[in-house]
């Protein structure tokens, strides 16, 4: 047992009665950390621009400042990277979180503050934690070790100061000295970038440990499982580590797993979902089993939310906290101690609750999968696909993919249905074209497809002309604006898709 584990367990207790001053006040919270924020960039060469200093309520900020996409704000944080400073934020930034990429670009970097760090990410892991013990008293979560299983990364420099890698390495190398003790492996192997050795040096790291919780991708940590069991040879994790307790994810959806997770550890354990990106740390669920995620209001970053429809107007609508409605799709705008200014995160989300603040992750804004965390957007497959036409010969008509989940005797992967006008000569090379296209793309899944290891190949059906025009006949959506879903993070639609092929061939 850490020496430290008692007095931390204490103070998570202690956070409790602040925590409760943002869940019951949020909207006054929102309002002093906009206040806040203005405040300290008005002298940045974005607050000059925008007369931050003239700004006094909320109704002036919308009306000062446009609502940015990454390509808006990408000049500035260019010119961040490349060393100059007071652009975006008002202390220096040194670290820059590497994400999956805009549609120009195959990464886009997101500039992570000293503030940030502290008020947002680490702050809010605090909180978590004092609101698990909360919900769980007879916790013994510290008593062992939290297994961090963080992203396919380096550390990586931009110039003699500035760094980037994915966030949990920027987490990780930033963490406080205290939290190393609590948590394994050991920081070398934990930012290991080659995925094969990572995964190895884990187990081997992390046997004989006491571990007590898990965070991570679900994709990774399974295959982490896998490989611990077929070192150690035992049946279940609970006989690996007795005291787990805790797996903490984030980013996709978890019931396709759930029940791979129940089988592979062999013992009831709690999961909790966590809402942390680049950009911040916005919600978490505050007990297990709850219906949507605690909205924090308290933690650096002020949040609009604009109904989806207002997507793509040039000046979109968007409301606060005190107007929205339960089960609407907004998309997230964030204003942020890291120097992001009504910046349009990508996400849409539903409210399940509005007393306190709960919310669900929805989606995209536009199709996508992220059934792995590859985040793979319609940008992506179209710019793939036309290559992997280019390089064959193909001509391709119209195509959906979605996810194929983990199974007992497979890893994942993503099945299309392409209907072509003309066939490659071989479709295995067509297959291999496209993914080398996509890897090439996409950051995130060229990390998911290292050596097999989370994502296999592409599962490629050929169909017959026709199939997708008769599905679209059959659910009354034949002609005007409507067309077979590019991309889907499920599986319905390629489902009917393929019976309507089926039915076809009678």
């Amino acid at each position: 047992m850490s020496l430290l584990s008692p007095a931390i367990s204490s103070l998570a207790r202690m956070r409790l009665w602040r925590i409760e001053g943002w869940k019951n006040h949020p909207v006054d919270a929102q309002r002093e950390v906009l206040q806040d924020i203005v405040t300290a960039a008005q002298y940045t060469e974005f607050g000059r621009k925008h007369r931050f200093h003239e700004l006094f309520n909320i109704r002036e900020f919308k009306q000062a400042v446009p609502v940015h996409e990454y390509d808006d704000l990408k000049p500035y944080i260019e010119r961040i990277m490349n060393g100059e400073q007071n652009i975006l934020w008002n202390t220096p930034v040194y670290w820059f979180a590497k994400s999956s990429g805009t549609t120009s670009d195959k990464s886009k970097f997101i500039p992570v503050s000293d503030e940030s760090l502290e008020d947002c990410h680490y702050k809010a892991s605090k909180d978590v934690l004092s609101l698990y013990y909360q919900f769980n008293p007879d916790s013994v979560l510290l008593t062992g070790k939290g297994l961090v299983i963080g992203g396919s990364h380096s550390i990586n420099p931009m110039n003699n100061e500035a760094q980037y890698g994915d966030l949990s390495a920027v987490l990780l190398q930033n963490s406080p000295f205290w939290g190393h003790w609590l948590r394994t492996p050991d920081l070398s192997i934990a930012l290991m970038d080659e995925w094969e050795n990572k995964i190895a040096k884990l187990a081997e790291s992390t046997i004989k440990e006491n571990v007590t919780s898990i965070s991570g991708v679900p994709t990774w940590t399974l295959v982490l499982f896998r490989r611990i069991l077929e070192m150690t040879g035992k049946k279940t994790m609970a006989e690996v580590w007795p005291s787990l307790e805790l797996f903490m994810y984030g980013g996709v959806s978890f019931t396709p797993y759930k029940e791979q997770f129940d089988k592979l550890i062999g013992k009831k354990i709690n999961y909790l979902e966590m809402y942390n990106a680049s950009e911040g740390f916005f919600a978490a669920q505050e007990s297990p089993g709850d219906d949507g995620m605690l909205l924090f209001t308290d933690h650096g970053i002020f949040m609009e939310f604009m109904p989806v429809s207002e997507y793509g107007n040039k000046y979109p609508q968007t409301v606060g906290l005190q107007d929205v409605q339960t089960g609407k799709n907004y998309a997230l705008i964030l204003s942020t101690n890291g120097g992001l200014w009504r910046y349009v995160l990508g996400d849409t989300i539903q409210f399940s609750s509005l007393n306190p603040f709960r919310i669900k992750v929805t989606g995209r804004l536009k199709h996508y999968i992220n059934a792995f965390g590859e985040e793979v957007i319609v940008d992506n497959t179209d710019r793939a696909i036309a290559i992997a036409s280019q390089k064959t010969g193909a001509i391709v008509n119209d195509y959906t993919a979605a996810p194929v989940y983990f199974s007992d005797t497979s890893n994942g992967a993503h099945e299309w249905l392409i209907e072509f006008e003309k066939e490659p000569e071989s479709m295995e090379v067509f297959t291999r074209e496209l993914d080398a296209a996509l890897k090439n793309i996409n950051s995130d899944y060229e990390a998911k497809r290292y050596r097999d290891i989370a994502l296999g190949l592409p599962l490629i059906h050929s169909l017959k002309k026709g199939v997708f025009t008769d599905w679209l006949r059959s659910k009354g959506k034949l002609g005007g604006q409507h067309k077979v879903p590019r991309l889907s993070n499920e599986r319905s639609v390629i489902v009917e898709i393929l019976k309507q092929q089926a039915n076809d061939s009678f």
